[in-house]
């Protein structure tokens, strides 16, 4: 409670002294970021979750309700935020933009518009062209992320449970592929629990995906963990509930087919967003030479005693593959915390980060859906 008083103090004295006219966004309290950047919150969302930024600036946050939210000129002198469109069919999380597409991942379908940079009204109603959850049963994993790459469109649904098998339908715990205008629907990653964060690598078209492991192994495991999906051939099988890290065996299975992840997180990070930065980036916030062609992770934390810290993280990538390899002994050498400070060290979140994107000018883009905050990340001047 105390923090949240001081964050509203914060944003009444700013806006008292901002000049007429400018919306000014109060710094973040207690968030770091890494050296040589600023943050600052340009906007609430309330339970925002997945974010993405259009070629003119505006940015899209899905909820975890029924609304997605429009924060118009999000790179520049941000608005407040505003309904863009509300389907009932909630929670509708995913949202991603494909040229005059935009699609939206909601609870039991994947949902289609016609869209164009500027647009600040739906063209459209949003039209569903998927279905996903066939049971009809909200159990559990109940967001749904959408990407496109390639001219294919990937739709990710979390498993009913932490640990079960085989799970309520057959598209639990997947990523489906299929094409554009949602026709053609079928597996192309399997047994994989909750892959939440789906990004695709701007310099090479493959899709990854982030993964939260299940819980009741042993302490500290699994690690969670991030992978090029379609870098693999056919339909890729990542083990779960049977098989984790590198091909170690619930009991006696046989995890020799197991996919084995390119990076990991430590144990109940949670990985909920993801994005690569561009290899070459032209905007006026460009990142430094170091960040271009890696991947910023948002790492949820976790529900645990003692509770694991929410943070965004970078990884480090030579294409489609990381610069350090995995140490299945470490799972913390292969990142880097670039965004920290949600959680003090009595365990009290003021922030859990979800969405991340890169705007067209090169900053970077964060959603939380602990206190609402949508944060933007550039390089001092």
């Amino acid at each position: 409670m105390k923090t949240l008083l001081r964050t509203a103090l914060a944003l009444a004295v700013v806006a008292l002294l901002a000049p007429a006219g400018v919306r000014a966004a109060a710094p973040p309290v207690g968030l770091t970021v890494a050296s040589g950047f600023a943050i600052e919150r340009i906007a609430t969302v309330e339970n925002a979750r997945e974010i993405a930024v259009a070629p003119n600036g505006d940015l899209f946050v899905g909820t975890s309700g029924n609304t997605v939210y429009l924060v118009a000129d999000a790179q520049g002198n941000a608005a407040p935020a505003k309904v863009f469109a509300q389907i009932a069919d909630h929670p509708v999380a995913g949202v991603t933009i494909d040229g005059e597409r935009m699609y939206l991942g909601a609870q039991f379908g994947v949902y289609e518009l016609p869209y164009r940079a500027g647009d600040r009204a739906p063209r459209a109603a949003p039209r569903k062209i998927e279905s996903v959850r066939t049971s009809g049963v909200a159990r559990d994993h109940v967001t749904t992320t959408v990407a496109v790459s390639n001219k294919l469109l990937f739709t990710s649904v979390g498993s009913s449970c932490n640990n079960c098998d085989p799970d309520l339908d057959a598209t639990r715990a997947t990523i489906q592929q299929a094409e554009l205008d949602g026709t053609g629907m079928t597996v192309k990653a399997r047994r994989i629990r909750n892959a939440i964060a789906l990004a695709v690598n701007p310099q090479t078209g493959v899709l990854w995906a982030g993964v939260a492991g299940q819980d009741e192994l042993p302490h500290g495991h699994p690690y969670e963990m991030f992978d090029p999906v379609t870098l693999h051939a056919s339909v890729v099988d990542y083990g779960w509930p049977y098989c984790y890290e590198n091909h170690q065996a619930v009991g006696s299975h046989d995890c020799s087919g197991q996919t084995v992840p390119r990076v990991v997180f430590p144990a109940y990070e949670t990985p909920i967003g993801a994005t690569f930065y561009p290899e070459h980036p032209s905007g006026a916030h460009a990142f430094p030479e170091a960040y271009r062609g890696g991947a910023f992770v948002t790492l949820h934390g976790s529900w645990h005693q003692p509770p694991v810290p929410p943070r965004v993280v970078f990884v480090a990538m030579n294409g489609d593959e990381p610069q350090t390899p995995v140490n299945w002994n470490d799972p913390t050498t292969q990142w880097k915390e670039f965004v920290g400070g949600f959680q003090n060290a009595a365990g009290q979140r003021i922030a859990r980060p979800t969405g991340v994107a890169v705007g067209p000018d090169g900053s970077l883009f964060v959603s939380d859906d602990e206190d609402g905050g949508i944060f933007r990340i550039r390089p001092k001047p």
